[in-house]
């Protein structure tokens, strides 16, 4: 629970939002059925009503944009009709949903919702006690709308930069193996829902600490660069490269299996003899392959991989070795030629 809350800021400030309505809100509802402002009361008790079932949805689901969307839309209209019922006192309630729509939906959107909320006051003029009050009202609702767009708009940027570099290898571009554990987790849950093939391969450079060795890092961070353009450019956009650590790579290919997950790899295993060089001296790249198997956990499935990669490893290098599939058997691609670095 608290680990959601920490790693989703839209999740907190509904959450949030959610507390305050019930320990702010509902005192109020109380107090107005009490007085016998029977309507006050309900318009206060729809309010509470609508916040919770927005927390409880972004809570069950994880769909935070659109609890998000709905909260900030029936709090705005609720505290129109709060001020509607109630007169000018109405108006405080506004401010609190023009600060916090921004952080609820994005800035366009809750740009929208703050002027509609706005405009649907203003043209209320029996509300306030003189023009003087409803032009204060104006003005002051616009810069507090305007403040808040600045700041919600800065916080997104630095979000998205923060979640960029947090899942991202800096030196290939592709997605790093944070990213690759959330990405096999959905991979995982859809193949079980769906029963869709999916599967992975591990890739490893073979020889490639005579790279670094022989060359320096510098050459080594070229050729790693080199594979990582070169895979991207021979797949599909539904596959996803992920860089698992050192010159380890995992491409995830969904939808694929049998005699098709074969040749896709054969022909990704050939482009990369024949395009993937240092100073010409040719680079190979060993595969361990695995298709996942239903009720299996995805650390159980990157340890078949796993496996199969190293096995084609000892059995030679520069071969692709897909993991048994319960049949205590490996399939193996024979390797025509055996380019190395020399």
């Amino acid at each position: 629970m608290f680990y959601r809350l920490r790693t989703d800021f839209r999740l907190s400030i509904i959450t949030l939002l959610g507390a305050c309505a019930i320990l702010g809100v509902a005192p109020f509802a109380v107090f107005r059925f009490m007085q016998g402002e029977v309507l006050a009361g309900l318009a206060d008790s729809v309010i509470v009503l609508c916040v919770c079932v927005s927390v409880l949805h972004a809570w069950l689901t994880g769909r935070t944009e659109r609890s998000g969307l709905f909260m900030a839309v029936t709090t705005s209209l609720s505290a129109v009709v709060i001020t509607r019922i109630v007169g000018e006192p109405g108006l405080l309630w506004l401010f609190p949903c023009l600060v916090t729509s921004f952080f609820l939906t994005g800035p366009r959107v809750a740009t929208v919702v703050n002027l509609a909320a706005i405009l649907a006051l203003a043209v209320q003029t029996e509300i306030f006690a003189s023009g003087v009050h409803l032009w204060s009202f104006i003005a002051t609702s616009l810069v507090v709308s305007a403040c808040a767009y600045v700041f919600a708009f800065r916080n997104q940027s630095q979000r998205e930069r923060l979640e960029h570099l947090a899942t991202i290898d800096p030196l290939t571009g592709v997605a790093n193996r944070r990213s690759m554990d959330q990405e096999l987790d959905r991979a995982v849950a859809n193949a079980e829902r769906s029963r869709t093939p999916c599967a992975i391969a591990l890739l490893d450079i073979d020889h490639f600490k005579r790279i670094n060795d022989e060359y320096g890092h510098s050459a080594g961070d070229e050729v790693l660069v080199d594979l990582v353009a070169l895979i991207e450019q021979h797949t599909r956009r539904t596959d996803q490269l992920f860089r698992y650590g050192g010159e380890e790579f995992v491409l995830l290919l969904p939808g694929t299996e049998g005699a098709g997950l074969e040749t896709v790899l054969a022909n990704l295993q050939f482009l990369l003899r024949k395009h993937l060089k240092l100073r010409d001296n040719a680079i190979t790249v060993s595969f361990g392959v695995a298709q996942f198997q239903p009720g299996e956990s995805v650390d159980g499935w990157l340890e078949r991989a796993d496996a199969a990669l190293y096995e084609a490893k000892a059995s030679g290098r520069d071969r692709i070795i897909f993991a048994d599939l319960g049949q205590g058997q490996s399939g193996t691609t024979a390797s025509p030629a055996a380019y190395s670095l020399t």
